[in-house]
C-alpha cells in the first residue's frame, strides 16, 4: 500500500493502514486498484469494487480509496455521494426504492413515498432501527411508461398506488 509520508497521513488514513492488517478485503481493494495502475479516472470503478467488498462505502474505505488513487478525499466523497449506486450506510435487509423523476411524480410518487414513510416510520435515505427495511429515493429510473414505479429488493414494479407499495411493505415487516 502506498500511503503518504506519516507526518502527512490523516487520522483516518492511520486507521485505515492499521486496519489493512486484519481485514482481507482492503487486500482485495489494493490489488484491484493497481489493477487500474492508480489511474485517477478508475475512481467509479474502484467505488464499484470496494462497495461489493464491503456492502457500502464508510469513511474508512473512503479514506483508503483517496489514500491509493492520490485523490483529495473531497473529490472522493463527492463522486460517491453524487451517484445514486453507491451507499454510505449498511442496507436493510430489504430495499424499498422509490423513483420520484417528473413521470412518476406526477403520477403520485409523492404520495407513495408519504405512505412507505408513514408505514416504516423512517425518512428516505434511512433504515428501519431493525435493519429490515432501507428506504431510499431515486431522480429517475428510467420506467417513465409505467409510472409511478417503485424498485423493490431490485425489482421494479409498474403502476404503483400507495396499498400496492404498503401491501409490499407489509410482506418485510
Amino acid at each position: 500500500m502506498v500511503l503518504a509520508p506519516a507526518h502527512r497521513r490523516t487520522n483516518a488514513a492511520t486507521r485505515v493502514a492499521q486496519q489493512l492488517g486484519s481485514d482481507k478485503r482492503f487486500k482485495i481493494l489494493e490489488a484491484h486498484i493497481k489493477k487500474f495502475q492508480q489511474r485517477h479516472d478508475a475512481l467509479i470503478e474502484v467505488l464499484h469494487k470496494a462497495q461489493e467488498l464491503f456492502g457500502f462505502l464508510d469513511d474508512n474505505v473512503l479514506q483508503f480509496v483517496s489514500d491509493e488513487l492520490r485523490l483529495p478525499t473531497s473529490r472522493v466523497y463527492g463522486v460517491a455521494t453524487f451517484y445514486h449506486y453507491f451507499k454510505l450506510k449498511p442496507q436493510g435487509l430489504h430495499t424499498c426504492v422509490v423513483c420520484l423523476g417528473t413521470a412518476c411524480y406526477v403520477k403520485g410518487a409523492n404520495k407513495l413515498l408519504a405512505a412507505v414513510e408513514g408505514r416504516t416510520g423512517i425518512s428516505a435515505g434511512e433504515t428501519t432501527p431493525d435493519d429490515k427495511v432501507s428506504l431510499l429515493t431515486a431522480r429517475c429510473i428510467g420506467a417513465c411508461g409505467i409510472a409511478p414505479a417503485v424498485v423493490y429488493d431490485g425489482k421494479v414494479a409498474p403502476k404503483q398506488t400507495p396499498e400496492d407499495a404498503l401491501r409490499h411493505l407489509n410482506e418485510w415487516i
